[in-house]
């Protein structure tokens, strides 16, 4: 199809550069190299749908965002690229689409699919060609240089500013742009998460927010947003500034099992340099992949044999430490990868003789995985009510086991529940319980005797309290010492 000319008065110039990121080309370049050298490392998924990306200042988001950007293929060819962002500076109701001209970045034009957005503003009553919502937002143009730097192809651009939160309207949204969601599009979702409070509230609320996204469930993500916004965390000014994008993209994806969401890198503006941890915002890029069209499954979790070293010999340390009566020793931060920071579950097993001898966990950490492991370590080797405190002499017999989660994932029905592949999650009430993955391969259970004796004996609902609960699943990389 060949691409509509643009008009130079027509074409929406740079609002922020020189604001949130650098005006001066050659100056952009480098600020984009150095970002996407921070980025954690490509997951190598088979087929990306969509991306979660910040939108901030690139001294605060910068590397959040290029994390999310580095998991495309570089050579992939996109036909269009729809990013959808929250207005901050005008009202209105529905959704926005730039038809007018084209989209200039310091680092040159952007093409606009003119036709397509018209389509959509043909099509749907909640679409409107409006520029005066796109004069002045930074939540579209701040993705622009990241996607024009990393994709070696050129693309065209459906931009599209969100005007309101409504779930309804939202859910049109979404459903209108439903048949764009393709294997020869990308959409992009800019978002910012927590507005504002204190630096560990934030890092809570925004892993609560995040693990309800990818349960892929509208109606958990809006039930959690809504908990915590009723809650009395100071300063808390918004969970999620750009819900309409996200309620938009669950729109097109919830029900649907091909789609997966996939948390990549999560900071706050509290951990960049100089940043003020009283008063913070929150930054999560997230990868929703699509499974099928010969792809094959969901790809794994992904450590290196490097990073499951690292991680065994911290917990080895903390055991010994705690053995011993003494706090484990700190570990040094330049030797660990970009993944051993970011924040995810984990267990720590003990084992004895091959025997069980302590294991503690948590899901929906708030602390980096090396942080959490070390943790856990410690609690299995000494806080763990069904055993004494590991003794010293116990030592040289006890071998450590470590379990790295994947986000949590709602299913509807056990026919989703691989046994031996999944740990599975009830939560019934205030009640849950959990088993990992191996436990199946460990007892030899059945799928309903592996549900049964979670529902019974970790969740304390009862032998069939499985039914009524909300079953979730995780994958585990599991690996430990020899």
């Amino acid at each position: 199809m060949a691409l509509e000319q643009s008009s130079a008065d027509q074409d929406r110039q740079a609002a922020v550069a020189g604001l949130f990121y650098p005006a001066d080309e050659r100056q952009l370049k480098q600020t984009l190299i150095d970002l996407f050298a921070r980025a954690i490392d490509t997951q190598g998924w088979p087929e990306i749908a969509a991306l979660m990306v910040p939108h901030a200042g690139y001294v605060y988001s910068g590397a959040v965002a290029a994390s999310g950007f580095a998991q495309l293929n570089p050579q992939a060819n996109y036909d269009t690229i729809f990013i959808l962002g929250p207005s901050h500076r005008v009202g209105f109701s529905g959704a926005a689409v730039y038809c007018q001209g084209d989209f200039i970045t310091p680092l040159g034009r952007v093409a606009v699919n003119r036709q397509l957005g018209r389509e959509l503003i043909a099509q749907s009553p909640w679409f409107s060609e409006r520029s005066d919502a796109h004069a002045e937002e930074h939540c579209i143009e701040v993705q622009l240089p990241l996607l024009q730097h990393h994709l070696k192809h050129p693309f065209r651009l459906v931009p599209i500013v969100l005007g309101d939160n409504s779930p309804e309207i939202c859910q049109a949204i979404g459903l209108a742009l439903k048949p764009y969601l393709k294997a020869n599009n990308l959409f992009v979702i800019s978002t910012d998460f927590s507005h504002y409070p204190g630096y560990q509230s934030a890092c809570q609320v925004d892993r609560a927010v995040a693990q309800a996204i990818s349960s892929n469930d509208t109606k958990t993500l809006i039930d959690t947003i809504r908990s915590w916004q009723a809650s009395a965390i100071p300063n808390l000014a918004t969970t999620l500034c750009g819900v309409s994008g996200v309620l938009s993209l669950l729109a097109m994806t919830a029900g649907d099992p091909r789609f997966h969401y996939h948390l990549l890198h999560y900071q706050n503006s509290g951990d960049t340099p100089g940043g003020d941890r009283r008063r913070v915002v929150g930054y999560q890029a997230m990868a929703i992949t699509r499974q099928g069209d010969g792809h094959g499954d969901d790809p794994p979790f992904v450590l290196r044999p490097e990073d499951k070293a690292t991680l065994l010999a911290i917990a080895r340390q903390a055991v010994t430490s705690a053995a011993n009566g003494h706090l484990p020793p700190p570990y040094e931060p330049s030797a660990l990868s970009t993944r051993l920071t970011e924040f995810g579950g984990a267990f720590v097993t003990l084992k004895r003789h091959g025997q069980l001898r302590g294991c503690i966990g948590q899901f929906g950490a708030t602390i980096p995985l090396c942080s959490l492991v070390q943790e856990m370590a410690v609690a299995a080797a000494s806080q763990d009510p069904r055993f004494r405190p590991l003794e010293v002499s116990e030592l040289a017999a006890t071998t450590v086991e470590i379990s790295v989660l994947t986000p949590l994932r709602r299913i509807k029905g056990i026919d989703q529940f691989e046994l031996g592949r999944h740990g599975i999650t009830l939560r019934l009430g205030r009640r849950s319980g959990t088993f990992l993955p191996q436990v199946a391969l460990e007892t030899g259970w059945t799928k309903e005797e592996f549900l049964g004796h979670c529902a019974q004996d970790k969740a304390g609902i009862g032998w069939e309290g499985w039914r009524e609960a909300e079953i979730y699943v995780y994958e585990a990389v599991v690996f430990g010492e020899e």
